[in-house]
């Protein structure tokens, strides 16, 4: 394999100074509008969650025209690669392909007087995407045919994936982790979300949500008093559950709860015949995780009890449907692939900690397989929300930063445990 056919030091800067390696990373710094170029036209498709399909054929399209085999896979992951049918070991480059809010025109997305890439989705996760591209391009632009950075380049599969926000609960991650299926050739993988280069997550943020529903007969606030409330009763699991658990944020393993909607009702003098609401439970550790999911499961059993009790009719039902399920996990910190990023940085003089985040990073680490998330450079900010921003000054040191990694992480010494 290209492996063994390198340096063995397999360090960052003898890596950079390979031929096929020093063209793709200044191609990166070369060719900054195009990357900006495509950045816009990808964030310009909507791609909310769980409707990705016309963003992930784009996407597949672009390879294509790059010249990488393209396989859409059944979750509807886009994955692109040098060969058809390329052999292991491989380092897999990630971005999802979904966002919370989607532009609802075209111009939603825009570029303003200063040059930054404003609207829902740009940075979170338009830059990891453009990335891809980019990286793409930037392999095909110096390909070294029969050399040994082409021999590398054939174990890099690149990974546009669904499924990671909200509710769509890691999908298409998960899709691609399954056994039998393409994991059993990949050795690591970095994921890149967002934009910043100052942080390494190493460390998986588990969650667990729940959907909590009432259900009654409903009925006139007058004429039908007396019948069950889910309102009511909700409103009781839902104290319960929180004045039950209080958290210290300083404790260990940190835990967080939050009831982040809560719905129900029709008119104020209307019994409602249905509420609900939706309750995050995050740690560092599955344990406390199942400790607060036994918790909440008491709190709605109880509400239920308490309402049926005080209700001389119409009585309720409650149903807790799980619709979330993010496994906590971590790499441990002398793991080769904390090694080959940290050299990697030293080589670009990039500074960044180590941190704990929920990403698609989550699925591999708790499979055992080592992975990262990290950002794919430039500067970017009000994820989430109708004003995200996204600057793209430094992002070809974030681009450099990403290849070079993978690079070093397939070299004999910087190969993967």
């Amino acid at each position: 394999m290209a492996a063994n056919l390198l340096p063995a030091a397999g360090a960052a800067g003898e890596l950079a100074a390979l031929s096929g390696i020093r063209e793709a990373l200044q191609w990166f710094t070369r060719e900054k509008q195009w990357v900006n170029d495509i950045h816009l036209q990808l964030c310009r498709i909507p791609a909310p969650t769980f409707l990705e399909q016309q963003r992930a054929e784009w996407i597949a399209g672009q390879f294509r025209a790059l010249g990488w085999h393209v396989t859409l896979d059944r979750a509807g992951n886009v994955l692109a690669s040098l060969e058809p049918d390329p052999a292991g070991p491989m380092v897999a480059i990630t971005a999802h392909l979904d966002t919370v809010l989607a532009p609802r025109m075209k111009d939603d997305i825009a570029i303003d007087r200063e040059g930054d890439l404003r609207g829902p989705g740009v940075s979170d996760n338009g830059a990891g995407l453009a990335a891809l591209l980019a990286i793409a391009r930037a392999i095909r632009s110096a390909p070294d045919p029969g050399g040994l950075t082409w021999m590398l380049w054939n174990r890099i599969l690149l990974i546009a994936n669904v499924g990671e926000e909200g509710e769509g609960n890691l999908a298409g991650m998960r899709h691609i982790c399954r056994p039998g299926g393409v994991m059993e050739k990949i050795q690591a993988f970095l994921v890149l979300d967002g934009a910043a280069t100052d942080h390494i997550t190493v460390q998986a943020l588990g969650s667990r949500r729940f959907e909590i529903t009432f259900s009654g007969p409903g009925g006139h606030s007058w004429s039908d008093f007396g019948i069950g409330n889910p309102v009511h009763a909700l409103s009781r699991a839902v104290a319960a559950f929180v004045d039950g658990n209080p958290l210290d944020p300083r404790s260990s393993p940190k835990v967080a709860i939050n009831v982040g909607v809560i719905e129900g009702g029709s008119g104020i003098n209307a019994i409602p015949a249905q509420a609900r609401a939706k309750v995050d439970i995050r740690s560092e550790s599955n344990a406390r995780m199942e400790e607060l999911v036994t918790a909440l499961q008491i709190a709605v059993s109880r509400a239920e009890e308490v309402e049926n009790m005080r209700a001389l009719g119409g009585k309720l039902t409650a149903r807790l449907r799980d619709i979330g399920n993010r496994p906590a996990a971590r790499l441990p910190l002398d793991a080769p692939i904390i090694a080959a990023i940290k050299a990697v940085d030293a080589h670009l003089g990039i500074r960044a900690r180590l941190d704990c985040a929920s990403t698609d990073a989550n699925v591999p680490l708790a499979c055992g397989i080592p992975a990262i998330s990290i950002g794919a450079g430039g500067v970017g900010g009000g994820a989430h929300t109708q004003t995200e921003w996204y600057r793209p000054d430094g992002r070809d040191l974030g681009l450099k930063r990403v290849l070079l990694t993978a690079a070093l992480l397939l070299s004999r010494d910087g190969a993967p445990a």
